[in-house]
């Protein structure tokens, strides 16, 4: 795809730093997310998410916590768009509106920005772009495909066999229904960080990826996350 060798797509980052990000798309949930913030403090692992923003309206405390834990928080659109002939007018709406739905919970404007599911093209790349955002994919191996509903334990083997320095893993605050009873997710993410800390991995947010690594500061990085 074009744009991508400019440094502003992002699948993962070439480092021989044993640091990799965790990625959550689609929360905050009102019962997952808070246990996924759990088990990543207790491994004081960092992670970043791309939060849609209905969600967001409605647990903004769950945000705040993930800030106030030193999370990121990245820009998923206003309404969970997933169409690539989205125009340019309607894609920097959702990116503004998003933005300030955040900033004025959080008194943070995200930086990244990731198409849903992955769908991307040249315009909203450079829609992207013109909007300040880096755009945040994911290594492609590193994709346990939670719609489908795998197990926890292969979701958990699926990304330990493949991780190497660099990743950006993509996870899920949540699959199925909104009301399901168990998330795979949090059942998969305590081997999969006992795994990486025995392997000698940090688990960094994005950005600080980014900036240990290549040297990339978002125009807009902000300073907690420096």
């Amino acid at each position: 795809m074009a744009n991508e060798k400019t440094g502003k797509v992002i699948w993962e980052v070439n480092t021989r730093e044993k640091i990799v990000a965790l990625t959550f798309d689609d929360g905050p949930h009102p019962v997952f997310t808070p246990q996924i913030l759990d088990i990543l403090a207790k491994y004081n692992a960092k992670a970043t998410f791309f939060v849609a923003v209905n969600k967001v309206k409605r647990f903004p405390a769950i945000i705040i916590r993930e800030v106030k834990e030193r999370h990121e928080i990245a820009n998923l659109t206003y309404n969970h768009i997933y169409n690539e002939n989205i125009t340019a007018a309607k894609l920097t709406s959702e990116l503004n509106q998003t933005d300030e739905v955040i900033k004025k919970i959080t008194g943070y404007k995200p930086t990244l920005y990731r198409p849903v599911g992955g769908l991307h093209n040249d315009l909203i790349i450079n829609t992207a772009i013109q909007n300040g955002k880096l755009v945040i994919l994911w290594s492609w191996y590193q994709d346990p495909q939670v719609w489908r509903s795998p197990a926890a334990s292969k979701i958990s083997k699926h990304i330990i066999k493949g991780v190497q320095p660099g990743n950006i893993i993509l996870l899920h605050d949540w699959n199925g229904s909104e009301f399901s009873e168990t998330c795979q997710t949090v059942e998969a993410l305590e081997s999969i960080l006992i795994h990486l800390k025995n392997n000698g991995y940090t688990c960094v947010t994005v950005s600080e990826m980014l900036y240990r690594s290549i040297k990339i500061i978002p125009s807009l990085f902000d300073p907690i996350y420096q």
